[in-house]
């Protein structure tokens, strides 16, 4: 089994030098020193067409798929728009379901409130995808946080840290585990449903 865990960032929000993507760009910086493999997808970027089952999919959406299949863990990271993630996030969110499975998720929130409703909802949607959440996410205040675009809250900073740290090592465990469930024929684990779900067509 592969030791080098891949990561893959995504950045929710449109707007340039976004806090939520700079908060994220620092959390991925300290996941390449566990060892990691990173990747950032910035949806204000990579655009994706708006998810719509009856049409084919997309030649964007095929890339990104590549991307995400080859994931071990994700960061959401978003701005707190009413409450909840963007938009453009959640249509990210809404083309994967079994890729999703068995994989573990940590969540930045850009919000003057905390952004706890929209990480809320972040967790909702893996739960519903069968992936793991970190227990706690991230939160930034831009106009507190930050200054002339960098990062000027130590709490903060180290804070981000300890989630590149534990998404690393907990990622590692959850997909070991995972890979052994899904080899297993035991019937009585959440993995076991994935056993045909990602199977090779």
């Amino acid at each position: 089994m592969q030791s080098t865990i891949n990561i893959l960032g995504v950045a929710g929000s449109m707007r340039a030098d976004s806090y939520s993507t700079k908060a994220l760009k620092i959390v991925l910086e300290f996941a390449k020193k566990y060892g990691t493999e990173i990747r950032l997808l910035d949806l204000s970027k990579t655009v994706l067409t708006l998810r719509d089952p009856s049409m084919p999919v997309s030649w964007q959406v095929e890339e990104v798929a590549k991307i995400v299949v080859g994931a071990d863990a994700f960061i959401l990271a978003s701005p707190d728009y009413h409450g909840s993630m963007s938009g453009t996030l959640k249509n990210f969110l809404d083309h994967f379901f079994k890729e999703f499975g068995g994989k573990l998720f940590g969540f930045i929130v850009a919000s003057h409130e905390k952004g706890l409703t929209a990480m809320d909802q972040m967790r909702t949607v893996m739960r519903q995808c069968y992936a793991w959440s970190m227990p706690y996410g991230m939160s930034v205040n831009g106009e507190q946080d930050f200054a002339n675009g960098q990062l000027i809250n130590t709490e903060v900073y180290m804070r981000l840290e300890m989630l590149a740290r534990d998404l690393v090592v907990y990622s590692r465990l959850i997909r070991e585990q995972f890979a052994r469930d899904l080899e297993s024929s035991e019937p009585s684990t959440f993995a076991a449903h994935y056993r045909t779900l990602l199977k090779p067509v």
